[in-house]
This record gives structure tokens, C-alpha cells and sequence, in this order.
């Protein structure tokens, strides 16, 4: 599968007008994931890639091991380590005509860390980083920051470079994909690499494949029109001497649909991964319906472009702008939480898990990228890796009218209760004229029930429903409960599950 990924990559990058023409003297080359400080993933297929002479024998030797591959006909050759072991480590040496030396390769979980600009805040600019770098000296937490890069075309490689964590260079580090791979080391006891891949004010159309956006009439309205780019009849270039930039490409600072997929996402297909961890950004507000349609088909197209139905792990969106509601104002419609409903219904798809943050109050420079950081790795622990670990707080299950009263029912409602004191805060009831009021909300055990005196047949509730909630449930974990309104069950999702 792998083979047949980078030919596909490679081909589609030929079809650009540029011409890419033989090097003089052709020698074994390495896209920049596969450079020192590297992590291999463990326990499964790990894949080396790179390119050569067509027909060129190249042979890569690790951790005692060596496998043996010629160069296919466009130059292209890949080879598998199976089952490497956790915390292996040592010197990857690849030879054909020349010889590379990969050095201080390490094995361990790997995990791709993309999406808009709040992931790539870095450790240096949150709340109270210079005490966070203090403790930065994590040699076996590894990350690669692939630079920003926009293309018309699947590209076939990216720039960057893999660095180990020590205080120096932590400044740099995605302070969310820090602090969850640092929790995820301490729960697994293993090595941990992380690849960050963010970009901007950029929607989720810009990270999905032009395919899976075509392949949906509604999502190919995104594009001006015109056909899918087919193939131009321009000669092959089997061992490109430099990375492939089509003549047509689109500069980072103006990306559009498909493009931050092809530039920055594609390159990345051949490299094994465990799983994929999204977070989300202001982009896709004014869209929020659409993205009902568009977020699973990201998932499942990134799953293709992989050949892997790898675990998908996402944030939901958090809260922002104004103050908190007032009791003395009314409901309001919100886009962002149409936005959190519409990345809450893709835990319909398999091995998916989602982390709440809406209880976070993020402000600048940022303060909860650590939170944020653990409650993603609790998710990955729980529906990854099967431990003992409770990862997500109350998911709406049903909802029944009961004498003048609406009772909720919950998933992961173990001991609800009250993160602040006082009273439940941000549930709000309509009856059949469909006009929210700020509801009476009570817990009984494992369940909340909702009313208001002025409301003798509810229909509806609707619980953190606003661009920045007060709202304040949560179970024995202390884990938040996700917004919703119960007028809209279906496909909420058994909220994704293990990895089998």
C-alpha cells in the first residue's frame, strides 16, 4: 500500500507543467521526515521511502535488522520494518550508490498533530511557559514541525526537521502537542513522536483531498467549477533532484480548497503513523452546517490517503468572544455551537474520540494548552491503547418529556455534578412555539431534569448553547459535559471506540 501511495504522489506531482530533469549523477535521496532524531512507529509496519535510480538496489539496516528493495520504474522504493520494539534505538543506515546515515533513530508512538493556527501556539508564548521549559528535558518526546506550504498538486515532499525535546528547543514546540505527548509518555512509558502540521485561518476544505471534495455535490461547491485536474502528457521524472513545486502552486499565504492537503498533508501519507489528532479553529464557523458533511469526509479521506483506518482524535471547539450569557438577556442562536454539534455527529465514525473544552477559558497569552494537551492524550489512552482511563464527560443520550419536565439522559454521567457550586448554569427549554428560556435544571442521580413554570409542555432543551457558554456540568471525573440540544439526536454516535 505504501508503494502504491508514493506512486500516486509521485505521479500527480509530474502532472504539473515543470519538467523535472535527470541529475547528473543519481543517488539514493531521503524525503526530511526520514532524518536524525527520528521516530519509527512500534508493533506494526514502519516505512522507509525515498528515491533513486530506476531498478537501483537500496538496502536499510536498523536496530539489527535490514530489508532489500530495487527502485521501481519512476525511481521510487520504500521498505518495512515489522514489530520494532519500543525503545529501540541506534543509527538507520541506507546504502545504494551512496550511503545515508539516519542518526539517533528511536522507536516508539507516533502521532500526526494537525489543524488550524491555535495548535501551533508554541510552549514559549502560553501562560507561565518559561516554568514549562524549566522541565522540558524530555529526550524520548521527539516533534517535527512541518513547515507551512500550499500546492494545487499532491506534493511529494515537506520541509522540517525532527527535534528532541530539551528546553531550548521546546520553545518552539506546539504547546498542545507537547503537553499531549507528555502525558501520553506518562501513561504508555514509551517514547513519543509527534508531527505538527498547522496552518493559519484556514477551513477545513483547504485539508481535505480535491477527490473526497468532488466526490460530494455539495462540498464541490467550495470550487469555482471546472473538472478534477487530469494527467497532462508530460514526461515522467522518476528521481527528482529537488522537491517537486509545480509551476501552478498556490503561496502559503493564499491557500484554497485541497491545497493545504496537497502541500503539507500529502507528503506525510508514507510515514506510519498510530493516529491523528485534529483541532479545530475559527475558520469553519460561518460554514458550521456544511461541516456536518465536510469533517467526516476529511477523517475518512486522510484514512484513505494513509490506507489505514487509524484512530482520529479531535478537540471540539471552545469558547470565545463575548462575556458569558446573562441571565437577564435571552437564548441566542450560535454558530459555533451548530459548529461543536457538527464535529460532535462525526464520533459516528469508528475509532473517533472527541475532548470538551468549552468549559476553557483560553484569553492571551494562552493558559489551558496543557489541559487541552491531557485531555487529548486521555482520549488517545482510553480508545487507543485500552487503559483504565476516563477520557470524556457527559454525552447526551436521550430525552423524555415527563409531567411538565424534560429528564436527560447522559452517557459517562458516573456521580454528575456541579464544577462550580451553586446552581446548574446553561440549560435553556422551549415548548411547541419553539422560544428558549433559561431553565430550572436539577440532578437526579445519573440524569438532569429541566423546567420552567411558565413552560407546562417543553419539547426542547438546549445546554451550553452559545458562542462562550456558562455552563457548568460535569461527572465524578471532572470532565465537562459536551453542549447540545436535544431536538437534534440523531447521529449523535456511541462516541467512537477502541482500536481492536
Amino acid at each position: 500500500m505504501r508503494s502504491i501511495v508514493l506512486k500516486s504522489l509521485l505521479l500527480t506531482a509530474a502532472w504539473a507543467p515543470v519538467v523535472c530533469r535527470h541529475p547528473a549523477r543519481a543517488e539514493v535521496r531521503l524525503p526530511a521526515l526520514i532524518s536524525d532524531n527520528m521516530v519509527l512507529q512500534q508493533e506494526t509496519r514502519a516505512n522507509i521511502w525515498g528515491w533513486a535510480d530506476p531498478g537501483e538496489l537500496v538496502t536499510v539496516r536498523f536496530a539489527g535488522r535490514s530489508a532489500a528493495t530495487a527502485a521501481d520504474s519512476e525511481g521510487a522504493w520504500s521498505v518495512q520494518f515489522d514489530a520494532l520494539p519500543a525503545g529501540a534505538t541506534g543509527d538507520l543506515t541506507i546504502s545504494g550508490t551512496n550511503t545515508r546515515i539516519i542518526k539517533n533513530v528511536l522507536v516508539g508512538e507516533v502521532w500526526l498533530c494537525a489543524g488550524q493556527s491555535p495548535i501551533g501556539v508554541p510552549v514559549r508564548a502560553i501562560h507561565q511557559g518559561a516554568e514549562e521549559l524549566g522541565q522540558a528535558d524530555i529526550p524520548r518526546l521527539r516533534m517535527f514541525t512541518v513547515e507551512k506550504a500550499a500546492s494545487r498538486f499532491p506534493s511529494l515532499r515537506c520541509e522540517g526537521s525532527w527535534q528532541i525535546c530539551t528546553p531550548q528547543n521546546a520553545r518552539d514546540f506546539s504547546a498542545t502537542g507537547y503537553f499531549f505527548g507528555r502525558e501520553l509518555m506518562k501513561q504508555l512509558d514509551s517514547p513519543v513522536g509527534l508531527i505538527v502540521a498547522t496552518a493559519g485561518d484556514a477551513p477545513a476544505e483547504n485539508w481535505t483531498p480535491e477527490t473526497a471534495l468532488r466526490a460530494d455535490p455539495r462540498l464541490a461547491k467550495v470550487f469555482d467549477g471546472g473538472p478534477v485536474q487530469e494527467p497532462q502528457a508530460e514526461p515522467l521524472a522518476p528521481t527528482p533532484a529537488a522537491p517537486v513545486r509545480p509551476a501552478k502552486d498556490l503561496s502559503p499565504t493564499q491557500p484554497g480548497p485541497a491545497s493545504l492537503f496537497n502541500g503539507i498533508i500529502a507528503p506525510l501519507t508514507p510515514y506510519t503513523i498510530q493516529g491523528a489528532l485534529w483541532h479545530p479553529g475559527e475558520a469553519d464557523i460561518r460554514q458550521a452546517h456544511r461541516h456536518r458533511r465536510l469533517f467526516p469526509a476529511l477523517i475518512v479521506s486522510w484514512r484513505q490517503a494513509w490506507g489505514r483506518e487509524f484512530p482520529f482524535l479531535f478537540l471540539q471547539l471552545g469558547g470565545t468572544g463575548p462575556e458569558p450569557r446573562r441571565q437577564d438577556a435571552p437564548p441566542q442562536e450560535s454558530q459555533r455551537a451548530e459548529l461543536r454539534e457538527a464535529q460532535r455527529l462525526a464520533l459516528d465514525l469508528r475509532h473517533t474520540a472527541m475532548a470538551v473544552s468549552v468549559d476553557l477559558e483560553e484569553g492571551f497569552p494562552p493558559k489551558n494548552r496543557r489541559e487541552i494537551g491531557r485531555r487529548l492524550a486521555l482520549a488517545a489512552a482510553a480508545t487507543v491503547y485500552y487503559r483504565e482511563t476516563p477520557y470524556s464527560g457527559p454525552m447526551l443520550s436521550s430525552s423524555q418529556e415527563e409531567l411538565g419536565k424534560i429528564r436527560l439522559s447522559f452517557r459517562n454521567a458516573r456521580n454528575l455534578r456541579l464544577a462550580d457550586g451553586g446552581n446548574l448554569k446553561g440549560f435553556a427549554i422551549a415548548g411547541e412555539d419553539g422560544r428558549f428560556v433559561w431553565a430550572d435544571a436539577q440532578i437526579e442521580g445519573d440524569h438532569v431534569m429541566v423546567s420552567h413554570p411558565l413552560i407546562p409542555k417543553p419539547t426542547t432543551v438546549r445546554y451550553g448553547w452559545a458562542d462562550n457558554p456558562d455552563c457548568n456540568l460535569i461527572n465524578g471525573d471532572g470532565l465537562p459535559a459536551s453542549p447540545f440540544r436535544s431536538d437534534w439526536l440523531e447521529g449523535l454516535g456511541s462516541g467512537g471506540g477502541a482500536v481492536p
